[in-house]
């Protein structure tokens, strides 16, 4: 089986680890590379030999919070077409609309439980080179309190 390549900006320690954790527990062949701000992503992913195949962006961190880096990641032609999934405690409506109008794929609200977060990371990282966007409009569909708003036009217009 092929390794994916996830990042996770996230200045949250406690999330961070139970996310690393839950990525692990779904499949040896993930690798996800953490970073505390957004400005760190960026370095990161400007070291890297090849894309990852996802990116979690926390909205609230210090340096460089989620919306900026999507925006820089959402104009740079390198990168504007890695998926990028914002995520958030916050299940405000009008922060959700803005990850979609900004070019995310979708808002995750943080979940508070650990099998839950890793019920709809499954479902993600599963299908992450085939159908990504027919199982996170599937997450919405089925309940899930934490997912919303597929966008499937990756690129800022």
């Amino acid at each position: 089986m092929d390794q994916k390549i996830i990042l996770l900006a996230d200045d949250d320690s406690d999330d961070t680890e139970m996310f690393c954790e839950a990525l692990e527990n779904i499949d040896k062949n993930i690798i996800c590379h953490c970073s505390i701000n957004g400005s760190e992503l960026l370095k990161k992913l400007s070291e890297m030999n090849e894309k990852p195949n996802l990116i979690f962006l926390d909205l609230n961190m210090p340096i460089m919070n989620g919306w900026q880096c999507l925006n820089i990641l959402k104009e740079d032609e390198r990168y504007h077409d890695i998926p990028v999934i914002m995520i958030s405690t916050s299940s405000h409506t009008k922060e959700m609309s803005k990850a979609i109008d900004l070019g995310a794929i979708c808002y995750l609200v943080k979940p508070n439980n650990f099998n839950e977060l890793m019920q709809v990371l499954h479902e993600i990282t599963t299908n992450l080179e085939t159908d990504l966007k027919n199982t996170i409009i599937n997450l919405q569909k089925n309940g899930s309190g934490n997912v919303f708003g597929y966008n499937d036009n990756n690129s800022k217009q």
